[in-house]
């Protein structure tokens, strides 16, 4: 829409037009969610087969997946492990005494 046609609009029908996409997105996003459930209620069960026949525990799984998605994610590890310091240095200052 172009800004002329936007400084005619009435901010009553700029609010209605924005109350209607509002709506359209929830809608749309509660019909993805709902899409993806059966996915999500798969990966539950696959994170409790695992945990229940004592092939991994939940550290192991959680720290699977955050390398999984560093290595997804094409992280430059050398700058996430530089981060990782200064935050941890940040937050526990007393490690940096300990060296």
């Amino acid at each position: 829409m172009s800004e002329e046609k936007e400084k005619k609009t009435t901010p009553e029908k700029r609010e209605a037009r924005r109350t209607r996409y509002i709506v359209e997105y929830v809608r749309s996003l509660k019909e993805i969610e709902d899409a993806m459930e059966p996915y999500k209620e798969h990966r539950r069960d696959l994170r409790n087969e695992y945990r229940r026949q004592g092939w991994l525990t939940r550290d192991e799984m959680s720290i699977a997946i955050k390398a999984y998605r560093l290595m997804k994610g094409e992280v430059d590890l050398d700058q996430l492990y530089e981060t990782y310091s200064v935050l941890s240095t940040a937050a526990n200052p007393d490690i940096e005494n300990e060296s």
